[in-house]
């Protein structure tokens, strides 16, 4: 029973890791506009790969409207 209960407990440990790895709408747009020192225009979750990704619209100083794609997973710029 108790070598149950430690393989239920390690599952459910592995599943919810993703779960803190995800990275929200706000997240997203926040690193883009420090990144770009732009304005954030829009922000929309889409797939990429069969990955989620959230699509970042920026205006950048430069007046340059530019679109960045962040990992929804890891946060990273792709």
């Amino acid at each position: 029973m108790k070598f149950l209960t430690t393989v239920i407990t390690a599952l459910m440990l592995a599943l919810s890791v993703p779960a803190w790895a995800d990275v929200s709408r706000d997240d997203a747009a926040t690193m883009v506009q420090k990144a770009t020192g732009g304005r954030v225009l829009a922000v929309e979750q889409t797939e990429q790969d069969g990955r989620p990704v959230w699509r970042v619209k920026v205006l950048t100083p430069k007046g340059e409207v530019i679109v960045v794609l962040i990992d929804a997973a890891s946060g990273r710029k792709l």
